[in-house]
């Protein structure tokens, strides 16, 4: 076993110190998209209902992108609201589209992220996510047909 460097206990100390201030600052955005999120995670069931989903694959595709864009998921919610999607009428290209854009692309995280990685990085990343979306759910499709 190696020995510790000389002082790693206060260096420790410092960067324990240093994360949970880091955590403290950013505690309140975390918040605040957590709250949004889960206020756009029920009304998407009603737009559903309306009739704004099911018209079209190339419609409902570009619509449930930027649907999972807007709001934001966790990937083992997917699974269950990619199912009601489908028993509700909607194609599965649009679904498989509204899901990966619904894991990935994150408007409403985009301060919290913007905080902890720059709005460069964080801009960049959510346009090029937005972007694959689309390549994404088609080759998806077609290895599902494949096999």
């Amino acid at each position: 076993m190696t020995p510790s460097p000389p002082g790693w206990p206060k260096r420790l100390r410092q960067a324990a110190r240093k994360t949970g201030r880091s955590l403290w600052q950013l505690l309140p955005i975390l918040v605040g998209v957590l709250l949004l999120a889960s206020m756009l995670v029920e009304w998407i069931p009603q737009l559903i209902h309306q009739g704004i989903l099911g018209t079209g694959d190339v419609l409902d595709s570009l619509l449930a992108n930027l649907l999972g864009s807007i709001s934001t998921g966790q990937p083992i919610v997917s699974y269950l609201l990619a199912g009601e999607l489908q028993k509700a009428g909607i194609g599965l290209l649009p679904v498989t589209i509204f899901i990966v854009s619904w894991i990935t692309v994150g408007v409403i995280t985009l301060p919290a992220e913007a905080a902890a990685l720059g709005w460069r990085f964080a801009l960049w990343r959510n346009l090029v996510a937005f972007l694959l979306v689309f390549a994404i759910g088609i080759l998806t499709l077609e290895l599902l047909r494949a096999f």
